[in-house]
């Protein structure tokens, strides 16, 4: 099976909340035999920021995933909720915290479907829980000698500016899926059903879909030497902090 050939079989898509999924692959999982959508986290950070208009929590993390089902309806694909198969949730921008419930549950999943490949957001310090899905699809995919590609979707450049859907780095790998006519209608339609997230098609570029095999990241390591996008917005964690945990699974599994 050549390198592209292995994106259209049956493919699971990891990816850390809804909405992730449509901007990274919405074109691509249309091609596919058979797109199962994994979503790590329950969409629903604790600032009270993100849900107050949503009455709590719980009420906006629900909203998410229905919008989720019906986005993936348009096209066919199945979507799961990885946190809903863990004792307690994995509450967004907290995937990191969570790595071994996450890779457990996943792990679990992989062995009931037995994909042709796994499909995961890049490790560009654009959300925490982005760099996380990325390290889990890594290491599930070194585990079950699973072939892994990877999606960006946003970050930070060395002086501030943002980038949007273009890798930090290029590997030479690159793989660029132009989306026009019936599949960028459906991509677009996917896009609206998430009417919380207020998404503006302006931020994104929705005629265009990049991949890549997982690039050879050492996830001890921040993703970029800069500060990141997440430490721009000023959140509570750092890169550091972030590649740490990583860092730390790794050395626990080999004790």
């Amino acid at each position: 099976m050549d390198s592209f050939q292995q994106l259209l079989g049956t493919a699971v898509v990891l990816v850390a909340h809804p909405d992730d999924e449509v901007i990274g692959f919405g074109a691509l999982m249309q091609k596919m035999k058979k797109a199962i959508v994994v979503f790590s986290t329950d969409g629903a950070p604790r600032d009270e920021y993100f849900w107050k208009s949503y009455g709590s929590r719980e009420r906006y993390s629900q909203i998410r995933q229905e919008e989720a089902r019906e986005a993936l309806s348009i096209i066919g694909a199945e979507p799961v909720f990885l946190s809903d198969m863990v004792k307690d949730g994995i509450i967004d921008q907290e995937l990191f915290k969570r790595l071994g419930d996450a890779t457990n549950a996943l792990d679990r999943m992989l062995e009931r479907i037995q994909p042709d490949c796994l499909l995961t957001l890049a490790y560009e310090g654009g959300h925490p829980d982005h760099d996380a899905a990325c390290f889990i699809a890594w290491h599930a995919g070194r585990r079950r000698r699973l072939a892994v590609w990877e999606s960006p979707l946003y970050h930070r450049n060395a002086d501030g500016s943002g980038a949007v859907q273009t890798f930090p780095k290029l590997t030479g790998d690159e793989i660029e899926l132009r989306v026009e006519g019936a599949a960028l209608e459906k991509k677009l339609e996917m896009f609206h059903a998430y009417k919380s997230q207020k998404l503006v098609l302006d931020h994104f570029r929705p005629q265009v879909e990049q991949f890549r095999p997982v690039a050879d990241y050492d996830f001890t390591q921040r993703p970029l030497p800069w500060k990141l996008n997440y430490e721009s917005w000023q959140w509570s964690m750092s890169g550091e902090e972030v590649s740490h945990a990583f860092a730390s699974y790794l050395k626990s599994e080999k004790l």
